[in-house]
């Protein structure tokens, strides 16, 4: 093995590469003293950091035998750090032109993040927007920045399922921003080249590269997968009853269980954004259009023509109205049957993503900002009369504090007031981790990250919540206890 021996320490450092696209992982093991020091993550990037302390030195040295021996057997061998690079990932070019439009859109605020930008969420309380330097901003909806997170790379999009916001970035791994310290929750296979995700009850729906739909659990373990006709797919949204795909050949629509395809319906274009409402899912596409489809069969309901590609799409509840973003900076105002009320300019760039909440259009740009549009009823038709508001411009706060990814797990020696302790155990050949505090479900899983769960291990979280699926979420901090 490839063993570094000082005085003080000694360190194994191992990697797990496959061919083809598989695994691409290092896992790193140091003794020094009766401390065991892990280190793990993909090649080419820092990892994470896990420490645990020992009574004694032999102690010490058994569990990292231990720890390296799982390894072994699982197909990692010795390597030497820095021998094999990182593997590339994709990130999405786009062009962007100036508005041929008159006048720009309604917009009351925008806040320039300083990157081309894809990830948005729009919450009950706050939004957020994710730049492709990994930067994430947490703004109130009158403007306000009240946070900020730095993840290691690119963020492609960002989610919410129920109370927990993801964020799935360029480097393959679904941040958790939950909680005040971002961590990992969802490890995708190396192969999986992300372009865009759903999560819904703890579900994971990933759409890559390749054409492809993975589906992940909430114990971050494969459940199916499909290759659909068309490459680069752009779009997943899924509900209860399936999970629609859109990509070059169009959208796709699958069971939720995996059992087969529900059916599929050729696009005019390839798919370049979804959006979703109860009974239709409406597709931007690269022919310069927003085809609303019917959930149930497919079929093409509605159609809303725009002048240049469409790079994203959103409506108003039940689809009164629909909006579209093309790659000329400008934005669309339709009816839901089809016709156009007015074609404005965005004011900061192409929109790439957007979304829609109590009567106001939210953007993310190709020049980092994020726009947020007047779009109640009054506005739209002051719009169309080329009435409307002077935009303003938000500041960030110069002393804003920065929150990066946990990378070591902290230890604690007691469980502390209002804890949770759980356990990690070996049930039916798999790491499960289950609630030891009193007043839980005994039998339900927590959703944990998957990279840290070690058997026999416990751990304490800051609160754990029910989640529909018959499951627990933590929210708040992870720490081992001693």
């Amino acid at each position: 093995m490839s063993v570094n021996e000082t005085a003080a320490s000694d360190t194994t450092y191992l990697e797990l590469s496959q061919d083809g696209g598989g695994a691409h992982k290092f896992y790193e093991v140091t003794v020094n003293g009766v401390e065991v020091t892990v280190r793990y993550g993909r090649i080419g990037t820092a990892g994470q950091t896990q420490q645990s302390t020992f009574p004694t030195v032999e102690k010490a040295r058994a569990a990292a035998a231990k720890k390296v021996g799982e390894k072994v057997r699982k197909g990692y061998e010795p390597a030497v750090r820095g021998g094999r690079a990182a593997r590339a990932v994709t990130r999405r070019q786009v062009t962007s032109a100036p508005s041929t439009a008159r006048a720009v859109a309604p917009v009351l605020w925008r806040f320039r993040t300083g990157a081309p930008a894809f990830g948005i969420h729009i919450g009950e309380d706050r939004c957020w927007v994710g730049n492709q330097r990994g930067e994430v901003h947490t703004l109130g909806h009158d403007g306000e920045v009240l946070a900020r997170f730095q993840l290691p790379d690119g963020v492609k999009c960002l989610v919410e399922d129920d109370f927990w916001i993801y964020a799935g970035c360029d480097d393959g791994t679904v941040y958790d921003l939950s909680a005040k310290l971002p961590f990992a929750a969802y490890e995708i296979a190396s192969d999986v080249d992300i372009f865009w995700l759903d999560i819904h009850e703890g579900v994971l729906n990933v759409a890559d590269r390749e054409g492809r739909l993975t589906v992940i659990d909430h114990e971050d373990e494969y459940q199916w997968s499909r290759k659909s006709t068309g490459e680069h797919a752009w779009m997943v949204r899924r509900d209860d009853r399936a999970v629609y795909h859109g990509h070059r050949g169009g959208v796709t629509a699958y069971a939720a269980d995996g059992s087969g395809e529900l059916w599929h319906t050729a696009t005019s274009g390839g798919v370049l954004f979804g959006w979703q409402e109860d009974h239709s899912v409406y597709a931007g596409t690269g022919h310069s259009l927003v085809q609303r489809l019917a959930k149930s069969d497919g079929a093409i309901e509605a159609t809303y023509r725009c002048d240049s590609a469409v790079y994203s799409c959103a409506t108003s509840p039940g689809g009164r109205y629909v909006f579209a973003g093309d790659l000329a900076s400008s934005v669309y105002c339709f009816t839901a049957d089809g016709t156009r009320l007015w074609k404005l300019g965005t004011g900061g760039g192409s929109a790439l993503s957007m979304q829609y909440r109590d009567e106001k259009l939210y953007m993310v740009t190709t020049e980092g900002s994020l726009i947020c549009v007047d779009a109640s009823e009054a506005a739209i038709a002051e719009a169309r009369s080329g009435r409307v508001p002077v935009p303003v411009d938000i500041k960030s706060a110069a002393a804003l504090p920065t929150y990066t990814p946990a990378t070591a797990v902290d230890t604690v020696a007691a469980v502390p007031a209002g804890g949770v302790l759980v356990e990690c155990v070996q049930q039916g050949g798999r790491l499960r981790v289950h609630v030891v505090s009193e007043g839980y479900e005994p039998t339900w899983n927590v959703q944990f990250p998957r990279a840290i769960r070690e058997p026999g291990v416990r751990y304490v979280v800051d609160a754990l919540a029910p989640a529909s699926g018959g499951f627990y979420r933590v929210r708040g901090e992870i720490r081992r206890l001693r």
